[in-house]
């Protein structure tokens, strides 16, 4: 396998108007050189990958042929640049992805089914094959213990550089907690039922002590709420172990100046539980200003209690000062999202080399997503500690392929269809760039589980699902005090107490987001050495380590997901089976209808609602809905300031951001049915007078997906407004764009009135979390 500094992707393009005139070349003699116009991951490939958008018919030459593109190639897409035989394999960084199930010229663009489906639900002005030409090929990858040879670590540099940061000592001078990038105030919800509380304390609290977006000037650096959707049950989750090691590793961070954590004790994730396990894992806890809090008075009134703890934290930490420390003390969390078929060529092995030198210089990396590496088992396990390391590490592929399948699923399904139409066809392209964030010359040197305290020097990998948020919140709890965040399509991810270094893998993505990216990997595409893009992004690296501010902390954005509580096997019951339970509880009743009231005319009885387009509700809502996970954050933020400006004469009364877990890659069948029938119903819903989607732009459920849900339930997709956070160029320009609309369709809705209103009118949810008796059920 070839080393990132070298191969095909090192030559340099050409620029935008000489390629498009190029591509455009009118004459049938007329062609365009493959380094031109694509890349090659290695030399050996026997597919390129298309820099930009390939029109049908453009004529490429590679080495002594020259040959005609069969059909548009969209811009990451693999077309063949040589003949591929019936059953022969297609290569990529020397590891096969797939096997022809047809005979396949140069020229010819490549694709499996799952990508063309993919690309149907996209609204492209392109034609496309119509039937695949590969078929998946995973390699086996197998260990033998005989000829297994240790690895030895890349050698350390021989004077180590230094960063500014918070030493977490205790009362002897000893280094506990490690070194902290930042100095926050943590306000930790225990479980998900505490969420709202922790955020309206940060609110709170940031406006009574002016911390700003700029921050203060002295050591506060944020005083932030964790929120979770963790735990908020009285029933013990099965992800509580995880949960518990998650939280004890945010609690105890070297970035947490100090910490109230704030429970539900009537949930089984509770402070008393938290506690226990701080204690029994032998946490740090006694060297962090912290305190445990229960919710048992009045939303108010522990409003105000809290407030009281925190304040009075607050002259210490404003004392903590910035210090020189040695980069061994710099854990650097290696993450990708929104992946595009150039995160394998640019941003990952820039991430890469960036973290081959906070090594050499005694630091640690962290490279997590466990399903996002089956495939390329074989990159992974090329330079690895011992050969009881690289059996944990396929322990882990194998355990997590278990844990799909318990799930009706497979790892290898992972690719988002935002994936896909980026040109990551399937699991093993998707893993092999992504594992080209481990530099080839460095060593594993670890393999734990989420949330595992990272102890020594060295590359870890870190067992973790493939959602990126989920992941990073392992990663941040095992101890990494900065985040490497690569990604091709533009993902706005950031996480509320360690600085995430967006990096992103092409110009013209930068170009589009550089509000929101802090890195252009594209540089080395375009040209620039791989040594001196990553000399530039090692030196940024000591700076935001040391307190300069990353894009995403100017911005005011961050979000937090762990890793859910997914049900760990099927419930073996047949379906017949369950039915007969259900009824049996039916049964309970009396059989009887309850009774109906009088007509509306005769009955005393009535409520108040708001009458609007023929329709009755309690409240007019605007309803701005992500269509996934990752731009929750973001439709939160716009809500904020969308309602600020309402006024009494307003049409509708408030916004509501409906955040929620869901839509990065729901699976397909009955869940993804549920899925749309589920957003359909928000967006019918009689309280709801305008509403608009926002997609992050990664996602399965991106907007064109969402416009398909609606048109197969009959509803007008021209009703609603949309907004997407990366094809609109980045968080303040998607605020802008969702502010254009609110102002243009408030202005178009006629006033509400309000009359009374029978309760016909009225549509009641019941809801229970605890088993009822007859009585209460009657």
């Amino acid at each position: 396998m070839s080393s990132p500094e070298t191969g095909a992707s090192e030559k340099t393009s050409l620029s935008a108007s000489t390629l498009r005139r190029q591509v455009d070349a009118p004459l049938a003699d007329q062609f365009v050189n493959l380094e031109a116009v694509a890349r090659l991951s290695d030399d050996a490939s026997n597919v390129a990958i298309a820099l930009s958008t390939l029109t049908a018919g453009t004529r490429v030459k590679h080495q002594d042929s020259v040959f005609s593109l069969s059909h548009t190639v969209l811009t990451g897409h693999r077309f063949a640049v040589k003949d591929i035989a019936i059953g022969e394999q297609l290569t990529s960084w020397g590891l096969p992805f797939g096997r022809a199930n047809r005979a396949i010229s140069a020229g010819d663009y490549v694709s499996n089914a799952s990508t063309l489906e993919a690309l149907s639900l996209r609204d492209v002005d392109a034609e496309f094959p119509r039937d695949a030409n590969f078929e998946d090929d995973m390699h086996a990858y197998s260990l033998n213990p005989a000829s297994f040879e240790p690895a030895s670590q890349v050698p350390r540099h021989d004077l180590t550089a230094v960063f500014e940061g918070y030493p977490r000592r205790d009362d002897r001078g000893k280094l506990v907690r490690g070194v902290g990038t930042r100095n926050m105030i943590v306000l930790l919800g225990t479980s998900s039922r505490t969420a709202s509380f922790v955020r309206q304390l940060e609110r709170r609290l940031n406006a009574a002590n002016k911390v700003s977006e700029d921050g203060l000037e002295d050591g506060l650096e944020g005083i932030v709420a964790v929120a979770h959707t963790e735990g908020g049950s009285r029933d013990v989750p099965n992800n509580l172990e995880q949960t518990l090691r998650t939280l004890a590793g945010f609690m105890t961070h070297p970035n947490v100046a100090a910490c109230l954590a704030v429970d539900m004790p009537s949930d089984a994730l509770n402070n008393a539980r938290l506690k226990d396990y701080l204690s029994t894992h032998n946490y740090p806890l006694d060297t962090l200003p912290h305190a445990f809090m229960s919710l048992q008075d009045s939303f108010s009134a522990s409003l105000e209690r809290a407030e009281q703890m925190v304040t009075a934290w607050l002259p210490a930490v404003r004392e903590q000062c910035r210090e020189a420390m040695p980069l061994s003390h710099l854990k650097v969390a290696l993450q990708c999202g929104g992946s595009d078929a150039f995160s394998g060529i640019s941003g990952n092995p820039l991430a890469a080399w960036v973290a081959k030198e906070i090594i050499q210089h005694g630091g640690s990396a962290n490279l997590a997503e466990t399903d996002e590496l089956i495939g390329a088992e074989s990159y992974v396990l090329q330079h690895v500690k011992d050969v009881a390391t690289a059996q944990q590490f396929l322990d882990m592929v194998a355990r997590y392929k278990q844990f799909a399948a318990s799930h009706g699923t497979s790892a290898e399904g992972n690719p988002s269809g935002g994936n896909k139409f980026r040109g990551l066809y399937n699991i093993v392209l998707k893993s092999i760039g992504a594992a080209n964030k481990k530099h080839p010359d460095v060593r594993l040197d670890a393999v734990i589980n989420y949330g595992q305290p990272m102890t020594d020097p060295g590359f870890y990998f870190m067992d973790s699902p493939g959602n990126d948020l989920e992941s990073i919140a392992g990663q941040v709890a095992a101890g990494c005090n900065l985040i490497f965040f690569i990604t091709g399509n533009g993902s706005i991810t950031n996480f509320p107490f360690v600085p995430t270094l967006k990096i992103v893998t092409t110009s013209t993505r930068f170009e589009l987001l550089h509000n929101d990216m802090d890195v252009n990997a594209g540089a080395y595409l375009d040209g620039t050495p791989l040594d001196e893009v990553g000399r530039d992004t090692f030196n940024l690296s000591l700076q935001v380590a040391s307190g300069e501010r990353s894009v995403g902390e100017q911005a005011g954005h961050s979000q937090v997901q762990l890793w859910r509580n997914w049900q760990q096997a099927r419930e073996e019951k047949p379906d017949e089976v369950r039915l007969e339970q259900l009824k049996a509880r039916e049964r309970r009743q009396d059989g009887h209808p309850i009774p109906i009231c009088p007509p509306a005319s005769t009955w005393s009885r009535t409520f108040t609602m708001t009458h609007a387009d023929d329709r009755a509700m309690v409240e007019p809502l605007g309803l701005l809905l992500p269509t996934s996970l990752c731009s929750g954050q973001i439709a939160r933020m716009a809500a904020e300031r969308l309602n600020q400006k309402l006024t009494e004469m307003s049409p509708i009364r408030r916004f509501v951001p409906l955040v929620h877990t869901e839509g990065c890659g729901v699976s397909s069948g009955s869940s993804e049915a549920l899925f749309a029938r589920t957003f359909v119903g928000y967006l019918r819903h009689p309280a709801v007078r305008m509403a608009l989607l926002l997609e992050h732009g990664c996602e399965k459920t991106q907007n064109d997906t969402m416009r398909h849900y609606l048109q197969d339930a009959g509803v007008d997709a021209g009703a609603f407004g949309w907004a997407s956070v990366q094809l609109d160029g980045g968080i303040a320009s998607v605020l802008t764009n969702m502010d254009a609309w609110a102002t243009a369709r408030l202005a178009e809705l006629s006033a509400y009135d309000r009359q009374l209103t029978s309760l016909a009118s009225l549509k009641l949810a019941l809801l229970t979390d605890d088993a009822s008796d007859d009585k209460v059920a009657h």
